[in-house]
């Protein structure tokens, strides 16, 4: 009996190989179809679908920072989220054999990263105290701050539209705060603070972007965030276990994935085309803030958030529009 039970198995393992084979092929020519069927879409209907993946992405990495600051303080998950990021940007910095690192201007690198990282941290640490749909309303700022900085420091033309828009902007904040109406709390404060240097380091993007490559800014991004995060970090460290590790896991795969699908969308069509689709982030997070955390975002946050909102998406198109009727010399 034990040859014919030998044979048996030698036969049906012999018969097993095709069929994985067949599953392998069948499976690699699904991947190839989808993918031929995205390359057939056009630019701008791509760039708006990996949007609309972006703001997903964002709202579930906010989300996660909240569940898991009641584990560990804002400034260590800060921490995690970075070294997450250089661990996915290292693969690529071994296939370009580092010379994505090429620069001269690793002191405007370290600069930026700087910013980056204290606006990072009061945002991480707004979204532990404030809820989430509060903090991506005056999240929505950063454009607002950004036009009155490219005033000053890019020499962009002075032009009536645009303070009109950056006047609306600040009165769609003043609507979410209602300052001297009720007590303005840290959380709000925070992420203010954090639009506002997040602008700044936007203006320095501006700047390296006249000489550096996108894939050396964002490698030289997550290095010195890495970096720079890791003293804060250290400060405030608390012990954890691997179930808090998974979670800190899960916080960097969605940053990265929302950094990723955002640089593509921005790369496949025109920014102000994409503008308007950021505006979901707000659904998500009040969606994800009522379901998980039982917060009711408020009439102010909501009717705030679409005046400072349509501000930004008004300052963008005006911009867009005198950039099509300057003439070209």
């Amino acid at each position: 009996m034990l040859p014919a039970i030998v044979g048996k198995n030698s036969l049906a393992r012999t018969h097993s190989v095709p069929n994985v084979d067949a599953r392998m092929r069948s499976s690699a020519s699904a991947l190839k179809g989808a993918g031929a069927l995205w390359h057939r879409q056009t630019p701008a209907f791509r760039g708006i679908v990996l949007m609309c993946a972006s703001t997903v992405a964002f709202s579930i990495m906010h989300a996660l920072v909240r569940f898991v600051s009641e584990m560990l303080p804002p400034f260590q998950i800060a921490f995690f989220r970075n070294i997450f990021g250089v661990l996915f940007l290292l693969p690529l910095l071994i296939r370009s054999k580092f010379v994505l690192l090429r620069t001269n201007r690793l002191g405007l690198h370290a600069l930026r990263g700087v910013i980056n990282i204290g606006a990072m941290l009061m945002f991480f640490t707004a979204l532990s105290i404030s809820p989430l749909a509060k903090v991506t309303a005056l999240s929505f700022t950063a454009p607002i701050f950004m036009a009155v900085l490219s005033v000053f420091f890019l020499g962009e033309r002075f032009r009536i539209f645009r303070w009109l828009g950056i006047l609306c902007g600040f009165i769609g904040m003043l609507i979410i705060l209602r300052p001297g109406l009720v007590v303005i709390d840290t959380g709000a404060l925070l992420v203010t603070g954090a639009a506002a240097l997040w602008a700044v380091a936007m203006i320095l993007i501006k700047i390296l972007s006249r000489t550096e490559s996108s894939l050396t800014i964002v490698a030289y991004m997550g290095i010195f965030l890495g970096l720079f995060s890791a003293f804060p970090a250290l400060w405030v460290w608390q012990p954890f276990g691997l179930y808090t590790l998974g979670w800190l896991s899960l916080v960097g795969l969605f940053g990265t994935i929302a950094q990723m699908t955002l640089s593509q969308a921005l790369k496949e069509t025109d920014p102000t085309a994409l503008m308007p689709f950021d505006f979901l982030k707000l659904i998500w997070t009040a969606l994800i803030g009522l379901w998980f955390f039982a917060e009711v975002p408020d009439a102010y946050t909501l009717i705030g958030a679409a005046v400072i909102f349509a501000s930004g998406l008004f300052i963008a198109l005006r911009e867009r529009k005198a950039k099509q009727l300057t003439p070209v010399l």
